[in-house]
Parts: structure tokens; sequence; C-alpha cells
């Protein structure tokens, strides 16, 4: 398929993005609605094939029953020429593999963030009755928020469905694969909960458990070995989401989590004080059951090959000791020798015996010797974030010590904690070696660019990397969407990356969108549709007898109004149903002094203020007010405050947090 060639007078294909062994997936646009899409069209060597059409179609009919904010989205399904293809929602980013292979190591609580989202959207497929088969990091795409969103559901099958079962192929990746899939049994809810387990360990790791030369021999590791602990790579890994991992990937599926939604409960609290301690988890004994052979030609003859290779082995033991007279306990029927002693009747064995005794007594001691005197080898474990008593203790444990210790500004690492170490994490070392660590100073100021008139996809991008926090706001503007209008810090400013927020208005183009009915979701999800149609959402809050805590009860414009891309949205979030004593709610206003910052010693800049606040209408998270200050300035915070609710607020000046309060009551109010 070639770029700018239009599939059904709608899809103008821009580029591809990549091949697979059943479909091609490109770049495309919909000149209807104006929005890129990603068309996979399935293979042309492969369109009269049967099995890979019906593949293909189930791959549509799975996806369509399935809506998820953590699923790739189907918008269409078409046929043209004899090609086949589905055109599905754009994520731009990359899959999890090369996320992780990217930012290895993850924080454990970005770990757990993206499986959260991982498993929320495998437990809709579950709820619904289908069941992915091949779940790996490559099927999951990761978009420039860090939204995960699973993709290709190309070999899910429904509970009901029985084909393709039980067969001598083997679906999906065998890095993956559960060990009742590489038996050949039929695959259950339990075996994407296997293939999870796997995916979280190859997040802690880097790596996936088990390795080998080809797919059999990893495919019977999956039921023979146990799986590699994750606290051996990583001490600082809590012992409970080990656990996670371990009951996820149990060999038998009785033993793992009964649902995703269990598992999700699990690693949900991984992290807290209150599971610290906790010990390993053991699968419940279910005894030995004999291993079922794999249904795969190439496994069944693997372990074919295996039990010839002990027969062969034991009819060599046979054999030897029917051949060694010495071993021999068949009768003879020779008269008795004279009594006499062994060694007088057999001199010359006697001479052979002793002196091979001596022989292997001196190889015995010549291989401790050399055993003993080989240096002792230990791993240098992971120090990074650590502070240096911290690795101190650690590399004890090791039984190494700290060698030379130098210190250099960084500004994605905290002052006092470690940047790296050298030797590095996992690389072998002679016990008792020091270990020379790199330390942070800090993070360094730096001058902030000019942004204007960029990519704001590429500058986040960069900026992020740096250790900045980055937001952004959308405007109707006549210039390409997605170019930055303007910033809100100025140009030339010192700035400490690591400290600093800075918000871009971004252009939203001068489109309309049909604006959606947001009502009853939560913020994440409307944050997310806003983000994708270039809108602005203010978020208030109050309460609602009819919608739960946390979720939207209103909005404004209303659901079907076609609104400017650039607008704000207005969206009221519930804090549940109204207390009895809601008309006691207390209003008073706390004063602040904002401090101005000269920029420019020669002339006087203004300053850029914006503050947060939240309270029983406002959130934090939403700009109550934005002003510009030459000098000093005391604000006065509005606050209304029912029963025991507390506030807060937050004064960004020129992209940088300069105050801010949590726990604000009536006590805080200015006389």
């Amino acid at each position: 398929m070639t770029p700018n060639y239009t599939l059904s007078g709608r899809y103008r294909i821009i580029r591809s993005l990549g091949e697979g062994g059943m479909a091609n997936v490109y770049l495309a646009h919909d000149l209807i609605l104006d929005r890129d899409v990603a068309v996979k069209l399935l293979r042309l060597d492969l369109r009269d094939d049967p099995k890979t059409i019906k593949r293909f179609q189930r791959e549509a009919l799975a996806t369509t029953e399935l809506v998820h904010p953590h699923i790739v989205s189907l918008y269409d399904v078409g046929e043209e020429n004899g090609m086949q293809y589905l055109v599905m929602e754009y994520v731009k980013g990359m899959d999890l593999k090369n996320y992780i292979k990217e930012h290895f190591p993850l924080p454990l609580q970005q770990v757990i963030d993206i499986m959260e989202q991982i498993l929320s959207a495998v437990a809709t497929a579950h709820a619904h009755n289908i069941i992915h088969r091949d779940l790996k990091p490559q099927n999951i795409l990761i978009d420039e928020q860090g939204n995960a969103k699973i993709t290709d559901f190309g070999i899910a099958v429904a509970l009901s469905e029985h084909t393709m079962t039980q067969t001598n192929t083997i679906l999906g990746s065998v890095h993956y694969l559960s060990p009742e899939q590489a038996r050949g049994s039929m695959a259950t809810k339990q075996s994407d909960i296997y293939s999870l387990g796997i995916i979280l360990y190859e997040m802690l790791t880097g790596s996936v458990p088990f390795k080998g030369e080809t797919a059999v021999s990893i495919a019977l590791k999956h039921f023979q070995t146990e799986i590699p602990s994750v606290r051996d790579f990583d001490a600082d890994i809590p012992q409970a989401l080990e656990n996670v991992v371990l009951q996820a990937t149990a060999k038998d599926p009785r033993d793992r989590y009964a649902t995703v939604a269990d598992m999700a409960t699990d690693l949900l609290t991984t992290l807290s004080s209150t599971r610290v301690g906790e010990k390993r988890f053991v699968p419940a004994d279910m005894g030995n059951d004999e291993t079922r052979i794999m249904p795969s030609a190439d496994i069944a003859a693997a372990i074919a090959a295996n039990r010839r290779a002990d027969a062969l082995k034991q009819q060599t033991k046979t054999a030897a000791k029917a051949t060694d007279p010495e071993k021999s306990t068949t009768p003879t029927a020779e008269a008795p020798l004279p009594k006499r002693s062994w060694s007088k009747r057999h001199p010359l064995r006697r001479r052979l015996i002793l002196f091979g005794s001596i022989g292997l007594l001196l190889i015995i001691a010549i291989v401790v010797g050399l055993e003993l005197s080989r240096p002792q080898m230990t791993k240098v474990p992971k120090l990074t974030g650590l502070t240096q008593s911290a690795a101190t203790k650690v590399l004890t444990k090791q039984h190494l010590s700290v060698g030379t210790v130098k210190r250099a500004k960084s500004n994605a690492v905290a002052k006092n904690q470690i940047i790296k170490s050298t030797p590095g994490s996992r690389q072998s070392v002679q016990t008792r070696s020091r270990i020379n660590l790199t330390i942070s100073s800090g993070a360094k100021h730096t001058s902030f660019g000019n942004y204007v008139n960029e990519s704001y996809s590429d500058v986040r991008a960069t900026l992020t990397a740096a250790g900045f926090k980055v937001k952004q706001e959308f405007s109707t503007s006549e210039v390409s969407a997605g170019q930055i209008i303007s910033q809100d810090i100025v140009a030339g400013s010192s700035v400490l990356p690591t400290n600093t927020t800075v918000t871009f208005t971004v252009s939203a183009g001068s489109r309309y969108v049909a604006l959606r009915d947001l009502t009853g979701e939560s913020r994440a999800d409307i944050l997310n549709y806003a983000t994708a149609n270039r809108l602005n959402i203010e978020f208030k809050q109050g309460y609602s007898d009819e919608q739960k805590s946390g979720y939207s009860y209103d909005q404004d414009p209303e659901g079907g109004t076609n609104v400017r891309a650039g607008s704000t949205v207005t969206v009221n979030m519930s804090k549940g149903s109204q207390p009895a004593n809601a008309d006691l709610a207390e209003s008073f206003k706390v004063k602040v002094k904002v401090p101005y910052q000269n920029l420019n010693m020669s002339t006087t800049t203004a300053n850029d203020v914006k503050i947060y606040l939240e309270d029983d209408s406002h959130l934090i998270g939403s700009l109550y007010r934005e002003l510009a200050i030459t000098r000093d300035t005391r604000v006065s915070l509005p606050f209304q405050l029912t029963g025991s609710q507390t506030g807060k607020y937050r004064i960004v000046r020129n992209g940088v947090t300069i105050a801010e309060k949590n726990k604000i009551t009536n006590k805080d109010a200015s006389n």
C-alpha cells in the first residue's frame, strides 16, 4: 500500500507503521472525520487463506464487543478489491516491549499503574467471555501520556467456541505462553492471567523469565521450571509484589488468581506498609500428577528424546553390571578355592587399586586446591536511588564495599541519592571489591528555551526527558493543530527542571467537535477524551444524589453540542449525596502574598501567576485564577467548606510552584 492511496474513498494512507505475520498496519487519515487512524490490512499473500480470513474476522468481532479506555477502539471494517481491512484507533507512542527497553528500570509505582490499566482492560474482555490468548508487551501500546491500550485480538476466542483449541499448533508467543497452552489444552481466563504475570515479571526485571534456543525448549521450561525470583534481580522489590508474579504464574491454573479483578486488587496494595514482612507465596501442593505430553509434534519429540536418553542410560548401567565380575551375583559351579587371602591371590590387582587410590586422592586434592584458590564472585546489587549509607549496607550483605565517591548534578535523581555505580548493577565482580558511586548533588538550573511554533509532542518528549512536568491547554487557531502558540514560562528564565511545570497553549486547529455526553465518567476518562479531541476541561465539584463520588453528573455545554476545538467544557464532578449538614457550609478567605521575581534587571517583566484551589466548588487540578504581577502582590483566596471538609491551594509563578498548602480550615482565615 503506497502513501496517498485512498482506501474506500475515505482513508488516505500516510505511511507504514509495521508488518505482522497476518496483516500490515498503516497510519492513515480519515477524510470524513478529520482524524488519524490506524488501518490494519490483511496481507495480499494471505487473502485467499480461509483460516487467516477467519482469524482476521475474529479480531474484528472481538474488538467490536469491547469498549474500554485501555483497549484500542475499532472504528470500521471493510473490503476493497479483495483486500480486507480494519480501521482502528491510532495510538501515538510505542509498544510496551520498546517502552521497557527505553525506560528501564521503571519506578515500581509506574509498573503498578500500567499493570492496573492492562488488568482493567483484560477484565472487560473476560466479562464478555473473550480470552485474548496472546497477551504480550508487543500487543500493548503506550501512548504519549503513558496510558496503556491492548490491541491485536487476532487469536482471541470466546469460551463457547471450541475451534483452534486442540490442534498441533501452539498459538501465541512462547515466552508468555501458559503451561496448559504449551501442553495443547484449551486456553482459559487463567491462561491470560499467567501471561499477565510474565508481563509483570518483564516490567520488573527488563527480561522474560525463560529463554532458550528453540520455541520447544522455552515451552518446556514453562511447565517444568520454577519462575526465577524477581527479588534475586532486585532486592528492593517488595515480597508482596513478587507474590503477585508468583501467584499469577503458578504452574497449576487452580493456584492462580480466580479472576483478573482479584489480581488487580492484590497488586494495588503491594507497596503498602501493611504488607511489609509478607511471606513468599507458595502454591498449594496439588500432588504429583503425571505430566501430559504436549500435542505439539516438536515438543512431543523433545520429550520422547529425553525418555530415550534415560532408557539408554539404564541399559548402559545394566550392561555394566552384567560384565563386571566383581558386581555379578550369579553363582558359579566351580569348586571353592583354597582359603588364601585375597591380596595374595591377586597381587597385581592389589597394587593397581593402591596406586589408583593414591592417584585419585591427588586429583581430588588438586581440584579442591584450585577451587579454593579461585576468586569468589558476586553480582553488584542495584544501588540507583539509594543514599550512600543505605548503599553501604546493601553492599556489605554482598561482601562488597564503597570505593570512591564523586558528586554530579542531576535533573533526574534527587539530591544525595545515587545516580550510578561502577561497575554497574548485575555485573559480576570478586567479593571484597570496592564499588565506586556517583551521587546527585541536586538539580542544575537551566535556561528555558522559546518553543513557540514548534510541535508540542516533540517539545513535550524533550522536556519530560529533562525532568520538566509538561501540561497543555488548547486554543482555536489557524496554525497547524498540535503547534505551540504560547508558553507560560518566559524564554531565557533560569529554572530547575525537576521543580518546574510548564503549560503550553497548543493549537487545536479550527475544526468543530461533536461534544460527547460526559456524564457518568471518571476524571481520567474525561481528560483522555479532551486530549484526543483538543478540548479544555474545567472541573467543578458538587453534591449529587444520582451519581457516586468521583464521577461527573453535569456538563456545560451539553453532550451533542457542536463546539470548536480549543473550547473549554465545564464538568461537574460528584462528591456524593448531599450531607445533612450541607446548609452549615462556611465561607472565609485566606490571604496569601505572592512575591515578584525580577527576571530581567534592565526592565520590568510581568510574572505569570496561576492559582489553583480546592473547596466545595473547586478542584485543585483546575485553574481558579490567572494574573500577571509586576510587584509583590497579596491575593485573597475564597473558600467554602462544609462540615469537616478541608481545602487546598497551590500558587505557580512562571511555571514553578512557590506556595502550596493542604488541609485549609477556617482557622487559616485572614482577619
